[in-house]
Formats: structure tokens, C-alpha cells, sequence
């Protein structure tokens, strides 16, 4: 298991989209985090947005991104937990196409290991939708370590045995 040298990197499209109603690119820690790791993998980042916490905003965006053929994957921080404002999920959720649980399932099983019981108030997720692969994290910026450095680096390398998302995607749209 890990990183098979003998693959080349395939670098895919990522945007990223913090949601929140008070972060400012001064501000957004957790954009620049998720941002500077985008980079440092060897992925294009394709575009980088901050969206205020609300679902129809969020729904258009990511349908935006959808519809893009240079975006692959969409990374989102923030609007996660349980409060009347926090409505990411809900927004994936008129998006997708496939749910993948394991994901969230994942990411609160690392989050825990940080933040014991804590991790239960969020609602991190994943969905595909089309053949766009979008990954909800906590806005925190240690949730975003923890998503993209132990989970999102390797499954967004094709060099990633003994499997990844990168490998799948040119089945994605199979029938």
C-alpha cells in the first residue's frame, strides 16, 4: 500500500470553494491551506472561491464546476455542522449522482484521534456527481489537514495503490 513509483503523476482540476459568511481571502486559513496542498501535489488548480452559507449559491457553483471539463474535483471547507446556516450538504445533495460514504465515514474516524466525540457534529461528505468528484470539509483548518493529508493526497494520486479516484475516472460515465 502507498505510492507506486513506477506510475507517472497525473495531475487533475481541482477548484476549491470556502463557504462562509464571514471569511474574506485575508482571512480564509483554510482556503490557503487546501490551496498551498493543491499546489504542492503537482494539480491544477483551476479556480479558488469564497461563497457565502447559502444552498442555492453553493448549488449553482458546484453546478458551475460540474459542467466545467477542466474541473475534475471540487474541494469545499465550511459549512458543515449543525447550525441554521450551515447547509453544504444539503447543497451536494442536489447535486449528486453517487454518494461516497466512506469518506465521511473516514474523515469523522481521523477527526476523532483530534477532537474525541466532537467529530460527530460534522457532516464532512462526498459525492460524484457527473464525473466531478466533490469532497465537503469541516471549515477548521486542522479538518482540512486532516482531509486532504490523509485522505484526499493519496486518493487524488493515481500513483495511490492499491486503488484511487484518479484511475476511475475515465469509467466514471460508463453505462
Amino acid at each position: 500500500m502507498g505510492i507506486d513509483d513506477s506510475r507517472s503523476f497525473t495531475p487533475i482540476g481541482i477548484a476549491l470553494i470556502t463557504v462562509s459568511d464571514t471569511r474574506e481571502p485575508a482571512t480564509d486559513s483554510s482556503g490557503d491551506i487546501l490551496e498551498a496542498r493543491v499546489r504542492e501535489a503537482g494539480h491544477i488548480l483551476i479556480e479558488r472561491t469564497i461563497c457565502p452559507d447559502d444552498a442555492g449559491e453553493i448549488y449553482d457553483l458546484l453546478r458551475r464546476f460540474i459542467a466545467s471539463r477542466d474541473v475534475d474535483c471540487v474541494i469545499t471547507t465550511g459549512g458543515t455542522g449543525l447550525t441554521g446556516r450551515d447547509v453544504t450538504p444539503e447543497a451536494l445533495d442536489r447535486v449528486k449522482d453517487k454518494d461516497i460514504p466512506g469518506f465521511g465515514e473516514l474523515f469523522r474516524w481521523i477527526s476523532y484521534e483530534n477532537i474525541g466525540t466532537s467529530t460527530i457534529q460534522s457532516r464532512a461528505c462526498a459525492v460524484l456527481a457527473g464525473d466531478t468528484f466533490i469532497f465537503v470539509l469541516p471549515g477548521s483548518n486542522g479538518a482540512v489537514k486532516d482531509g486532504w493529508d490523509r485522505i484526499l493526497k493519496d486518493q487524488l494520486d493515481i500513483r495511490h495503490r492499491p486503488c484511487n479516484f484518479v484511475e476511475l475516472m475515465p469509467r466514471l460515465l460508463e453505462r
